[in-house]
């Protein structure tokens, strides 16, 4: 099953990626830096964890964040967890961009609430109550164009969340 996942998400960072190069060559000459408030997909195949665990199960995110040009931002996301459970995520948060003035660099950092982590994973989150805990998530990206950005997000001491956004 790691063969297969592995090899899924190999194939799909590579479409990806070729798809973004062809965009980048039109936009290599623009500013990467957003300027303006957008709509933003954010798209997971895949998450790293840190400990191996046999009860995990394959990780996947959809979300969807409204940025706004100031750097504040609102979204939420549906996922699969790491024991399968569908779940979501609503969160307010803000965008630094043009970190160490590496003008595609960006940090990110969100802050809401998330449900999904039930019985018999309760335990498995922080001040889970009823299956709701708060969430903390920070993030660091490269923007490949100023449409498409590449990120990798903390999950708390869980493990690490590779994505795809696109603006919109």
């Amino acid at each position: 099953m790691k063969f297969s996942l592995t090899t899924r998400g190999a194939s799909l960072a590579s479409c990806i990626l070729s798809l973004l190069n062809a965009q980048a060559i039109g936009a290599a000459e623009s500013n990467p830096i957003p300027t303006d408030s957008a709509w933003e997909l954010t798209l997971s195949p895949y998450a790293y964890h840190f400990h191996s665990d046999p009860l995990h199960k394959p990780v996947w995110l959809i979300g969807l964040e409204r940025h706004r040009a100031d750097g504040w931002l609102w979204g939420g996301a549906y996922f699969s967890n790491s024991f399968g459970q569908k779940s979501g995520t609503v969160y307010v948060g803000y965008v630094w961009n043009n970190l160490f003035d590496v003008p595609r660099l960006y940090a990110k950092l969100v802050g809401g609430i998330m449900y999904g982590y039930v019985a018999p994973y309760e335990d498995k989150v922080p001040f889970n109550h009823n299956g709701y805990s708060p969430i903390v998530g920070p993030a660091l990206g490269y923007r490949l164009t100023p449409k498409d950005a590449l990120q990798v997000s903390l999950l708390g001491t869980a493990g690490l969340m590779f994505s795809y956004n696109r603006r919109f």
